[in-house]
């Protein structure tokens, strides 16, 4: 379990648990901002527009990731109140993984910056850029409930028959059970990295 690292590696951990937390929360302000652009209220009534990860993640998410190195987070939106029903679901689904995009991209550019003077932990800027590249990629499989199925059923209307089906906890424990999938979406953005380096 993920929560052995403590001990082997504690310096991992802890580097990895911050990282996670800031990004998902940010992953998820900016379903509510993209929201909030979009006419919809919900995250501001709700108390959702702030930087506390407790109320984006929950307890249990964030024991679950020191445990399992597995999170999760939520952002209330009220669809209904979107200006564009269709266009307003893809944008606002869309504001998270683009958020871990750019933070990938961000990580990435300063890693290359630093990489020159040393003045940030190199490992700490790679490890940051990896995640968040990562989470990108992992948000947008059309799965329920991730992102990328609300972005892809608006495409496709005829996947929202999934979202009431058992299919989205099927597919999300198979892609935990096959081996390496999590080291191939890893790799991808190790890819991603590592050319951008060398550019």
């Amino acid at each position: 379990m993920f929560i052995q690292t403590l001990i082997t590696e504690p310096i991992h951990f802890f580097r990895i648990v911050v990282i996670v937390i800031f990004s998902i929360t940010l992953h998820e302000l900016a379903h509510g901002w993209a929201a909030m652009s979009q006419g919809d209220n919900t995250p501001q009534q709700t108390g959702h527009l702030t930087l506390n990860p407790v109320i984006h993640m929950g307890k249990e998410s964030i024991i679950f990731l020191c445990l399992m190195g597995i999170a999760w987070g939520q952002m209330p939106v009220n669809p209904s109140k979107f200006r564009s029903g269709k266009l307003g679901n893809i944008l606002v689904s869309a504001a998270g993984p683009l958020s871990n995009l750019a933070l990938g991209i961000l990580f990435t550019v300063l890693l290359k910056l630093f990489n020159l003077s040393g003045l940030l932990s190199v490992e700490f800027l790679y490890l940051a850029a990896r995640i968040n590249l990562t989470l990108f990629l992992f948000n947008l499989l059309p799965i329920p409930p991730l992102d990328g199925f609300h972005i892809f059923s608006e495409i496709f209307p005829q996947l929202k028959l999934l979202q009431y089906t058992q299919f989205g906890l099927f597919a999300m424990m198979l892609l935990f059970i096959i081996p390496g999938f999590g080291r191939g979406i890893g790799s991808i953005a190790d890819l991603f990295i590592r050319s951008a380096l060398s550019m």
